[in-house]
């Protein structure tokens, strides 16, 4: 067996797995679905420590801006601007595009190198797209105004604004998203595997924690914000723009590292 044969053998179990549940991935119900149980998933262990940190003192010392809290009220605006986007802007977008492109699922895994490489790519790609989008709504007010100002409404970042945009940002961000993988001819588990990383970075980003275990500390060379360095953005808005990555910031000088309290 080559080499190539052995890594896609890696995956498909999970694959076959995931084909057993056909009818569901084909629907045009999925997409939304799959986006909002995810994006739910990973809030709610943030939800969680944000109502523990109120009590024990060894939550909030992790906490990024340990004089902000996270209100009852708050929690739900977020919920209820993400499930309109997702239910009266997304949704039918989904349903024209099951419409206009049925979902093709091959019998064979993709290998494990080909889909940790391709999702790498993704994430630099949208983490680009992010950037330009993101920087042009700062530097031209009527953009940042009309469009972008909704996502700022809360200096102090939790788990569920994350998602806290206006329906221009959310199409956008959404866009970039799901067509990297297309661009790049991803196996439909590739791009499964994409929107998975990409809403958990997104949701870590936005989560208010500086937590050992967070993946700017386990990126090396400073190459990953994280939480820490979104943060400082929504607290200044006037530097870190990149979601993910910090030399898009680093190259145009846009970066401010966080000072030690």
């Amino acid at each position: 067996m080559e080499a190539g044969e052995r890594m896609a053998m890696l995956l498909q179990p999970l694959w076959t797995f995931v084909l057993g549940h056909a009818p569901l991935l084909r629907s045009p119900f999925f997409p939304v679905l799959f986006s909002l149980c995810v994006y739910l998933s990973f809030c709610l262990p943030f939800l969680l420590l944000d109502a523990l940190s109120t009590r024990w003192a060894w939550v909030l010392r992790y906490k990024l801006q340990p004089q902000s809290s996270v209100s009852w009220s708050s929690v739900r605006r977020c919920l209820a601007l993400t499930l309109y986007n997702h239910l009266v802007f997304i949704f039918p977008l989904t349903v024209l595009h099951w419409y206009l492109r049925p979902v093709h699922l091959t019998e064979e895994a993709p290998p494990l190198p080909r889909l940790l490489a391709q999702v790498l790519v993704c994430l630099l790609l949208f983490d680009f797209q992010s950037f330009a989008w993101h920087l042009l709504h700062h530097r031209v007010p009527w953009l940042y105004r009309t469009f972008h100002k909704v996502h700022h409404t809360y200096t102090s970042t939790s788990a569920l604004t994350a998602e806290y945009s206006g329906t221009w940002e959310t199409l956008s961000l959404g866009l970039f998203a799901a067509a990297n993988p297309l661009l790049l001819g991803c196996h439909p588990l590739t791009e499964l595997a994409f929107f998975v990383v990409n809403i958990w970075l997104s949701v870590e980003d936005h989560c208010g924690y500086d937590l050992p275990w967070a993946t700017h500390r386990l990126v090396p060379l400073g190459l990953y914000g994280g939480a820490r360095h979104h943060d400082l953005h929504h607290l200044k808005s006037k530097c870190n723009f990149a979601p993910y990555f910090t030399h898009w910031d680093r190259l145009t000088e846009q970066s401010e590292p966080r000072r030690a309290p």
